[in-house]
């Protein structure tokens, strides 16, 4: 009886909440100086009513964990102790069952894939990337438990180890980031850097931390020692989310499919970001033809057969992938011969679109996988699945009105088409 009363007073309140939560946006709306009066007494009722139900709350778990417990010493077995439906329900929930669903807590002891989730991240960004790891653990990592990266081109602060700690549900780890992984490389003239650097008018155009960071992200990240034990990672950035339930464990996938690189968005880069990446890349490929696979992407990131770039990209803000494929000769040798050419500097080479052609001529073109059921966003894109049976079964948050991958800056559209893979139910509202 009691709980059925508390019941009907939650509903009392939350009506008078609403209703004084209209009556404070009417008097917002119609410039009232009572505004900040109704919407401040009603926060704080909410926050008294919120505070009395879960004290009572609490105080029947407690006084019903005292009884069990008195129970127990008494001898008594589950069966002979009165119960409610609600402690029935529980009960047979709690017993073990001959199946066990993907996703279990217990579903990656007979994994074989040793990998990681790893963030290049700053101190101040703490509040942001504190909120994206809380995020991701809800979606994915509370069921799977992988560990944790995290690197900085200065000491992480104590504050900021403690907060991702009290957040993740595996180990993680802390590294700074080597001074030679995170400066000019010598054969680079800084003076001509500063002058690109003043001249640009490009988004980060200005920005000598924003070229650090790429170049890093392009040659260095997956060369650090905290890196060395691992087989794949998931990048993560401060301010993405998971919009989606993400319920089979991903890296697992992609070893027993033999995939090397995933992503959820692509896009156009900026070209006057990359003036002579293409020229660059064509180069190296001519003086190392052995190493562009026989069944590459040319024709997802070319319309003329390579002759020119047409600036298709996967956004490396997300992307699981293998860190042997970066280690390999190829892409060692290819990044070496861009970092020679002083893009990264005299321009503003991306590690998106680094990565990316790197991806789809060194790789062949059924290990680079989308992932159409991972909901992701990062600002302004979203990643929704179209598919109304993903959508729902995954439990995702996201308007799939607003999905990205359809839209025309977007290049998934060219990547569905180059794979030959049947698209999506209600595309082509986004091509009009």
């Amino acid at each position: 009886m009691g709980i059925r009363i508390s019941k009907r007073l939650l509903r009392v309140g939350l009506m008078l909440v609403c209703a004084l939560g209209f009556l404070g946006l009417v008097l917002h709306t119609t410039g009232n100086e009572a505004t900040t009066y109704y919407v401040d007494n009603t926060k704080e009722f909410v926050d008294s009513y919120k505070n009395w139900w879960n004290s009572a709350a609490a105080k029947q778990e407690e006084d019903q964990r005292i009884q069990a417990e008195q129970d127990a010493e008494d001898g008594k077995h589950p069966e002979e102790v009165p119960m409610d439906d609600s402690a029935k329900a529980l009960l047979e929930a709690s017993q073990p069952h001959e199946d066990v669903v993907d996703g279990d807590e217990d579903s990656t002891e007979n994994a074989t894939v040793k990998a990681v989730f790893v963030s290049l991240v700053r101190n101040e960004d703490l509040v942001e990337i504190v909120e994206t790891v809380r995020n991701l653990e809800d979606r994915f990592n509370g069921k799977f438990h992988y560990p944790y990266v995290f690197l900085n081109n200065e000491p992480f602060s104590d504050i900021f180890k403690t907060a991702i700690e009290n957040v993740v549900s595996s180990d993680v780890q802390f590294g700074l980031i080597p001074k030679e992984h995170w400066s000019f490389p010598e054969w680079i003239d800084e003076d001509k850097a500063a002058e690109v650097r003043a001249t640009a008018d490009y988004i980060y155009g200005d920005s000598e931390s924003y070229r650090h960071m790429c170049r890093f992200e392009s040659g260095f990240f997956w060369r650090h020692e905290l890196m060395e034990e691992y087989e794949y990672y998931w990048r993560v950035e401060p301010s993405t989310k998971l919009h989606c339930d993400v319920n089979y464990d991903v890296f697992q996938w992609m070893k027993d499919n033999n995939k090397s690189y995933g992503f959820t968005v692509s896009i156009r880069e900026f070209e006057s970001t990359i003036k002579t990446l293409w020229k660059t890349t064509i180069e190296f490929t001519e003086k190392y033809p052995q190493f562009v696979a026989e069944d590459n992407m040319m024709d997802y990131i070319s319309n003329d057969h390579g002759k020119t770039y047409n600036l298709c990209h996967f956004w490396s803000n997300f992307e699981v992938a293998s860190l042997d494929f970066w280690r390999s000769e190829a892409y060692r040798k290819y990044f070496d011969y861009l970092d020679r050419a002083g893009g990264f500097f005299y321009e503003r080479w991306g590690d998106a679109p680094v990565h990316s052609i790197a991806a789809a001529l060194f790789l062949p073109s059924d290990q680079v996988h989308y992932f159409p059921e991972i909901g992701y966003f990062h600002n302004p894109y979203h990643n929704c699945p179209l598919d109304q049976h993903l959508w729902q079964e995954n439990k995702c948050s996201c308007e799939p009105a607003h999905d990205f991958s359809f839209q025309g800056y977007s290049c998934t559209n060219e990547y569905y088409d180059f794979k030959k893979i049947p698209k999506p139910e209600g595309w082509k509202k986004f091509r009009s």
